[in-house]
C-alpha cells in the first residue's frame, strides 16, 4: 500500500499547529467557530447553540464499518461521535447524540488517547462526526496526538454549517472533508434545522473545502484527501436535491465524490413536519440519482 503523510505533520514539524491550536482557543472567548458566531465567552462558562464549553463532549468513538467505502475499507472508520451539534435538525437520524449532553467531557490528552487508540485498532483514519463547534479542543488534541505518533487521515465529517474564518484555520490540517449538503432552500433550513442561512453557509464553506483539498484521492481503496459530500434525500423533494447536484456540477467539480443517501426515516421531531411523516419513495431515490448524473456528477455512491 502506497505510504500516506497526513496533512498535519508538515504543520506539527514547523510549530504552526501548535499556533493554530492557541489561536482557536483564543476565539473560544468571542466564539464564533461555526456559522452561528453566537459570540458567547465559552472559556468563562457561556453557552451559545451549541451548548458547549472550552471541552469537547465524546459521546463515542470506535471502528466504523458503515461510512463510505473508501474511508471503512476493511478495519473501519476510527469515528469520534460528539455530543450537541451546532444544527438543529427536526428529523436528526442520530438525535441522541447531536441533541443530548450524552457522553463525557474531555480534556485534549484525553481526545489524544482515543485518536491514537483508534490508530493501535487500525483504523483507516480519524473521522471527527459533528466537530464544527468543537475545532478548538480538536487542535489542542492533535497537537498532543502528533506528538504520541499520529499517522493516519483526518477526516472532518460535518453537517456543512462551516464557518469559513474557522475552515481556514483547518487549511493543511485536515485531509477529507465530508460535508452534508443538506438544503437548498432558506426556508425549508430554517424550518428543519434552525439555520435560515444554511444554503449560502454551506455553499461558501463546500468552495473552501474544495481549495483546500480538491476532488477526493482514493489509494489502494481507502481515502487519502479530498472532498467528498454527503447528500440525504429527504420526502417530498424538501432537500432541493436538483438545485444541490447542479451546483457541485457546475460549481465545484463534476468530479466531486457524491453519496446519495435513502436512508431517510422519520425520527426525532420529524412528526411535526407533514411531509417528513413518511420515508422516501423508491421513485423518489431513483429521480435524485438521475438528477445527479445528469447535472453531470461522475463519482456517485448511493445508498
Amino acid at each position: 500500500m502506497a505510504k500516506f503523510t497526513p496533512a498535519y505533520i508538515r504543520l506539527a514539524a514547523s510549530g504552526e499547529l501548535r499556533q493554530r491550536a492557541q489561536a482557536a482557543h483564543e476565539r473560544l472567548k468571542r466564539c464564533e467557530m461555526c456559522a452561528h458566531a453566537c459570540r458567547v465567552n465559552r472559556l468563562a462558562g457561556e453557552l451559545g447553540r451549541c451548548r458547549s464549553g472550552a471541552r469537547a463532549r465524546v459521546s463515542s468513538f470506535g471502528a466504523h464499518p458503515g461510512e463510505e467505502a473508501p474511508l471503512s475499507g476493511w478495519i473501519g472508520s476510527g469515528t469520534i461521535f460528539f455530543a450537541r451539534c451546532n444544527l438543529a435538525c427536526i428529523y436528526c437520524q442520530n438525535f441522541d447524540i447531536s441533541q443530548s449532553d450524552d457522553g463525557q467531557e474531555a480534556a485534549p490528552e484525553q481526545l489524544a488517547w482515543i485518536m491514537l487508540r483508534l490508530q493501535e485498532q487500525g483504523c483507516h483514519n480519524i473521522n471527527l462526526v459533528s466537530p464544527s463547534h468543537v475545532v478548538a479542543p480538536i487542535l489542542a488534541a492533535l497537537v498532543a496526538a502528533v506528538e504520541g505518533g499520529l499517522r493516519l487521515p483526518l477526516v472532518y465529517n460535518s453537517g456543512g454549517y462551516d464557518a469559513l474564518d474557522t475552515l481556514r484555520l483547518l487549511d493543511g490540517v485536515v485531509d477529507i472533508y465530508m460535508p452534508d449538503m443538506k438544503y437548498a432552500d432558506a426556508e425549508i433550513a430554517r424550518r428543519l434545522s434552525g439555520a435560515e442561512d444554511y444554503p449560502q453557509v454551506n455553499q461558501a464553506a463546500v468552495r473552501e473545502m474544495h481549495r483546500q483539498v480538491g476532488d477526493l484521492q482514493v489509494v489502494d481503496g481507502l481515502a487519502q484527501r479530498g472532498l467528498l459530500v454527503r447528500h440525504l434525500v429527504l420526502p417530498g423533494g424538501l432537500a432541493g436535491s436538483e438545485a444541490i447536484f447542479r451546483f457541485l456540477a457546475q460549481k465545484i467539480s463534476p468530479d466531486t465524490y457524491l453519496n446519495v443517501m435513502d436512508q431517510y426515516h422519520p425520527a426525532f421531531h420529524a412528526w411535526d413536519e407533514p411531509l417528513l411523516k413518511r420515508r422516501i419513495t423508491p421513485h423518489e431515490y431513483a429521480t435524485a440519482l438521475q438528477d445527479a448524473r445528469q447535472a453531470g456528477l461522475k463519482r456517485l455512491d448511493s445508498g
